[in-house]
């Protein structure tokens, strides 16, 4: 790999228009962050031709230069000593940039703002419930028998699995109130406070509503149900909203004497009344509501919802929109049980890795062959970007051919009804997530996903390079 010189973080300054040309720039975990005031004179011809850089886009309000995990914050620290650029967290460039964004994008980033600081705890029990259904699916290695039959020692590792597992997903609410009242300006602290009082085990369950008649409190005559929302997204993300802003406005009237006092008691009470007597109730119609539409649309036809999602997925990711569906599979996985949304999602990211190691077999420039082989790695195991934003876009046919594979993977499990109980870490170990029964099609999706995106790269990248124009 490249190593981080004077000269390439130069060239990465002159390449995205000057030192003139920046407003403010952080980096994430593996992309230099900027917010240009005219990203049109950017070069992106010369940023191709700097060695440690291996993509680049714009994406709502940012322009973004992929250099890699491990050397991005090497990169960041020569570009501050280079220029007199504005340093600022991720946070403040996303503030800054989202004065920019039209309703639509501010909602969209409202929720990747809140869902992915609590991905890695969601992904963590993914992946120990796909463990735990390992030990405890039936034929999985043995015809009518699970590896808990056969060694029935593994019984309590499998049970503590499979509290460990459900701990996240049981107090999802905990988690969503921590990351919205931080991002709604509150004290985070108290968001847990919110989001554990919403499924306090005082309240009836929402898994037993329809099984179960709930308690009722009586406040002068109305009637209150005790019922908590467990594995909910919806009531707590608006509470947490509410428990924001009544804080905020407590604050600034309230002496710094006696806002300890004051500030978190009557706002934590006015808002879990409020989510008990108001907001629950009607956000969780509203979420039933959202989670019957979108089933009984997938319903209709799902091998044609699989085939279109899954080519349009990709598409989605460029957008920003795809962080929509993290809430989406969510709420779908606390109200029924299950998503067939994520499986396809998994096949997408494989594809966009497939089509990358295709461009690696087809460039005939060494850099270009260590970027697209690293990239595939990459996205094969659940890291998609450096395929995507490096690779794929930059032989546009590449990024087509993909969308092509992970349509027709969708299509084919979806048609399969392959479900996920889970949201997991994608790329080839997602079939973890995967509930037993759908294992088989699965395996095929995922066949395709790999399969049908390298042969077309690399039969039209073949093609193209004996014409002189591999694209890449």
């Amino acid at each position: 790999m490249a190593k981080v010189t004077k000269k390439n973080v130069a060239a990465i300054i002159a390449a995205i228009g000057g030192e003139d040309n920046i407003n403010m720039a952080t980096h994430c975990i593996s992309r230099l962050r900027f917010q240009l005031k005219d990203e049109s004179i950017v070069d992106e011809e010369a940023l191709k031709e700097i060695d440690i850089v291996r993509g680049n886009f714009s994406s709502n309000g940012q322009y973004q230069v992929v250099i890699g995990q491990g050397t991005v914050d090497k990169a960041y620290e020569e570009l501050v000593r280079q220029t007199n650029v504005k340093e600022v967290t991720t946070a403040e460039l996303k503030e800054e940039n989202a004065k920019k964004l039209n309703p639509l994008q501010k909602i969209v980033k409202m929720l990747a703002d809140v869902f992915i600081p609590i991905l890695p705890a969601i992904v963590a029990s993914g992946l120990l419930l796909g463990i735990n259904n390992v030990l405890v699916g039936v034929g999985i290695f043995v015809e009518g028998k699970s590896l808990v039959d056969m060694y029935p020692n593994l019984a309590s590792i499998a049970g503590m699995i499979s509290m460990i597992a459900g701990t996240a997903f049981a107090f999802l609410p905990a988690l969503v109130g921590w990351s919205a009242v931080k991002y709604f300006g509150g004290n985070p602290l108290m968001g847990i406070v919110l989001g554990l009082v919403l499924v306090n085990p005082a309240l009836m369950s929402a898994y037993e509503i329809g099984v179960k008649e709930p308690h009722y409190w009586n406040f002068f005559g109305l009637e209150v149900a005790q019922i908590g929302y467990q594995g909910q997204v919806l009531p707590v993300l608006v509470a947490a909203w509410v428990y924001a802003s009544i804080e905020k406005a407590l604050r600034r009237v309230v002496a710094d004497a006696f806002q300890l006092l004051v500030v978190a008691p009557v706002t934590l009470l006015v808002t879990s009344a409020l989510s008990l007597i108001a907001i629950g109730p009607i956000t969780l119609w509203i979420s039933n509501w959202i989670t019957d539409g979108i089933v009984s649309l997938s319903n209709i036809s799902p091998m044609v919802t699989g085939v279109l999602f899954g080519a349009c997925f990709a598409l989605l990711v460029i957008t920003g929109m795809h962080h929509a569906f993290l809430a989406v599979n969510l709420q779908l996985i606390s109200t029924t049980g299950r998503t067939m949304f994520w499986p396809i999602q998994a096949l997408s990211d494989t594809a966009q890795g497939s089509a990358a190691l295709a461009m690696a077999f087809v460039t005939q420039d060494k850099k270009n062959r260590s970027i697209a082989l690293t990239s595939a790695l990459s996205a094969y195991l659940g890291i998609t970007e450096p395929a995507m934003f490096g690779v794929n876009l930059r032989a546009k046919y590449a990024f087509v051919c993909s969308m092509i594979g992970a349509g027709l993977a969708g299509g084919f499990i979806a048609y399969n009804g392959v479900i996920s109980q889970s949201i997991g870490v994608s790329g080839l170990f997602s079939i973890l997530s995967i509930t037993r029964a759908g294992w088989g099609a699965y395996a095929i999706g995922m066949l395709i996903a790999i399969g049908v995106p390298f042969v077309l790269t690399f039969i039209i990248g073949m093609a193209r390079r004996k014409q002189g124009n591999a694209g890449f």
